[in-house]
C-alpha cells in the first residue's frame, strides 16, 4: 500500500491517494486536504465532513450523496455548492475515507 505525507505526517493512501486508514486522520489533516485541492471550508464543510466519518464508523462504508442529503440533511444542490464538479469523491478524499462506490 503506498504512503505519502499530509500535513507532515506519513499516511496510507490508495493508488488514487484515499486515505486508507480511518484512524491517521484528523481535523488539522481534513484542512490540509481540503486546500489541495482547493476547498475552503467553512461550519457547513464541517458539518459533511463529521457526518461522512461518523456515518462510516456506524456503517462501514463511505456514504453516497444520497445518504449525505437524507441523513445527513444536507440539500444535493447545497453539495455541489460546498464540493463543485466532484462531491462524492471531494467529499470523501478531504474526510480521508475511501472513496465511495460507484464514483468513477
Amino acid at each position: 500500500m503506498p504512503t505519502t505525507t499530509i500535513a507532515g505526517r506519513d499516511v496510507a493512501v490508495d493508488d488514487e491517494g484515499f486515505m486508507t486508514q480511518y484512524d491517521q486522520w484528523d481535523e488539522d489533516m481534513g484542512k490540509a486536504l481540503a486546500a489541495a485541492i482547493g476547498v475552503d471550508m467553512t461550519d457547513e464543510h464541517w458539518k459533511v465532513v463529521r457526518f461522512l466519518r461518523e456515518d462510516f464508523k456506524a456503517q462501514g462504508e463511505t456514504p453516497t450523496i444520497r445518504r449525505v442529503s437524507t441523513a445527513g440533511g444536507v440539500d444535493t444542490k447545497q453539495l455541489f455548492v460546498l464540493f463543485p464538479k466532484k462531491p462524492a469523491k471531494k467529499m470523501a478524499y478531504i474526510a480521508g475515507l475511501p472513496k465511495p462506490h460507484g464514483c468513477v
